[in-house]
């Protein structure tokens, strides 16, 4: 895939990284905790695929997904540990939340996780821009150096 299709997806998995992180704080400030961590933990989710674009990997299952950002992107040191503790524990509390009867999340719980993600994505569409805009100095100083021959 061409880079700039691979950053065009990246963005575009942005923006619903986006979408997700704006529909928990609605949901969390309507006391709908159980929707705030499902909205909060998709925009991790998100998150993790839009940065996955840049290495054409995609899954549909979860898992797969979170093992591939820890593969890629914790264990080379481009992004901190705590970020694969935060998406781990978002996708736990999700999943209880929206499949374990009686599980109730409290506001402090998704008060944290809402924080964390607006970090993590903030970090995730920072780091895409930056890869983006150096693939671009390179397109652009090849193109000047083969323009000058």
């Amino acid at each position: 895939m061409p880079d700039d299709m691979k950053f065009e997806l990246a963005k575009y998995r942005i923006e619903k990284a986006e979408e997700c992180y704006r529909d928990a704080v609605v949901a969390r400030d309507n006391g709908s905790y159980g929707n705030a961590a499902n909205r909060s933990y998709y925009c991790f989710f998100h998150s993790m695929r839009a940065v996955l674009a840049l290495n054409e990997f995609d899954s549909k299952k979860h898992p797969g997904i979170i093992a591939a950002f820890n593969r890629l992107y914790i264990k080379e040191n481009v992004f901190p540990p705590t970020f694969s503790e935060i998406a781990k524990l978002a996708f736990n509390v999700r999943g209880k939340s929206d499949y374990d009867d009686f599980y109730i999340v409290s506001k402090e719980s998704v008060d944290t996780q809402i924080a964390n993600a607006k970090i993590f994505l903030d970090a995730i569409k920072t780091y895409v821009e930056k890869q983006e805009g150096e693939a671009v100095s390179v397109k652009n100083s090849i193109d000047t150096s083969e323009n000058a021959g």
